[in-house]
């Protein structure tokens, strides 16, 4: 069940549809392993599949002008426009839905450095699991009485 939280922590994080969130509930709620276990695991799974977007974004402009690239470059612009206007301390919102993924891919198109790019994503992402692993502790407290 952990190596099921990573991977899912893991590909929430890219392209690849993940259900972090859900596992890591199921498991505070089960009771089976210590709660910080289970947020280390989701955060370091979370982080690592960020790291992978990151990684892709430093090489994404070599592929741009190709026929099957799935961003047209306008929305690379923007994208990019965007990230330098708000800048580095917008990796901290890397962990919401929708905009996190393309924060962190654009990060390494924008060529963020791999140490602020790694304390500020964790943050975030562990802040996140926090919260969650938190309110599911408060829930089965709650129903448990």
């Amino acid at each position: 069940m952990l190596f099921a939280l990573f991977l899912s922590a893991l590909t929430s994080a890219t392209i690849l549809p993940g259900t972090s969130e859900a596992a890591l509930g199921a498991l505070v709620a089960s009771g089976d392993h210590a709660v910080w276990l289970l947020v280390s695991i989701a955060t370091i799974g979370n982080v690592l599949g960020s790291l992978v977007n990151w990684w892709l974004g430093l090489y994404v402009e070599h592929f741009k002008d190709r026929r099957w690239f799935p961003v047209s470059e306008a929305a690379l612009d923007r994208a990019s426009n965007w990230f330098a206007k708000y800048g580095l301390w917008s990796l901290l919102l890397s962990w919401l839905p929708i905009i996190g993924d393309p924060l962190t891919l654009f990060a390494g198109v924008m060529r963020v450095h791999f140490v602020p790019f790694l304390i500020l994503v964790t943050l975030g992402k562990l802040a996140r699991y926090i919260m969650i692993a938190g309110g599911m502790s408060w829930l089965v407290s709650l129903f448990a009485s």
